[in-house]
């Protein structure tokens, strides 16, 4: 390599060293600001109550046809969340067949038994139809709602000889909804 080529590779390098050099130092002026956000989901809860020391709806023996039984219940909001309905889940075991088919039960929502059922029927028709809805309304946090129940040994004139010592063991199960989403 002759000496004129060395020469401008060597101004080459040195022009490319400073401009290196000063893209380096080159500044611009900025800021940086940061957020933290959160998210938190609420609780469905609901408490049921029964009417006696078991904490149970009902517990009865010696029943015959014709006799009725009221009892009420309530539904205690334990959550965070507005619940919107509550379903109900019919299940029973029992020790004669078709004795769920003369059990009637009429569901009212207030403080009697005396105005009209809002809805009425057997066990065996509730366990038929699954996630029954009680319409009893919003129940907002910390509220709660009672439901009186009538329970009926019908007696539809017929023998009903094949129910005595019958026995039924009843489970409800309740679902409580949430209410709809809105605009937080």
């Amino acid at each position: 390599m002759n000496i004129k080529k060395k020469l401008a590779m060597s101004i080459a390098t040195g022009a490319l060293a400073v401009s290196m050099i000063g893209g380096g130092t080159y500044a611009y002026f900025n800021t940086v600001q940061s957020n933290t956000s959160s998210f938190a989901a609420g609780e469905m809860g609901i408490a049921i109550t029964g009417n006696n020391t078991e904490n149970a709806i009902i517990n009865v023996s010696n029943i015959k046809p014709g006799d009725y039984m009221n009892r009420h219940f309530t539904l205690t909001n334990k959550g965070t969340l507005d619940i919107s309905k509550v379903l109900l889940s019919t299940t029973y075991d029992e020790s004669v067949g078709g004795f769920g088919d003369h059990i009637k039960v009429d569901f009212y929502e207030g403080t009697s038994a005396t105005e009209t059922p809002y809805l009425s029927k057997t066990l065996r028709e509730l366990r038929d139809t699954p996630n029954l809805d009680f319409r009893s309304g919003k129940i907002e946090v910390d509220k709660n709602k009672t439901i009186i129940v009538k329970f009926t040994f019908v007696d539809n004139g017929d023998d009903q000889n094949i129910y005595q010592k019958a026995s039924l063991k009843l489970n409800w199960a309740f679902n409580a909804q949430q209410t709809a989403g809105q605009s937080k």
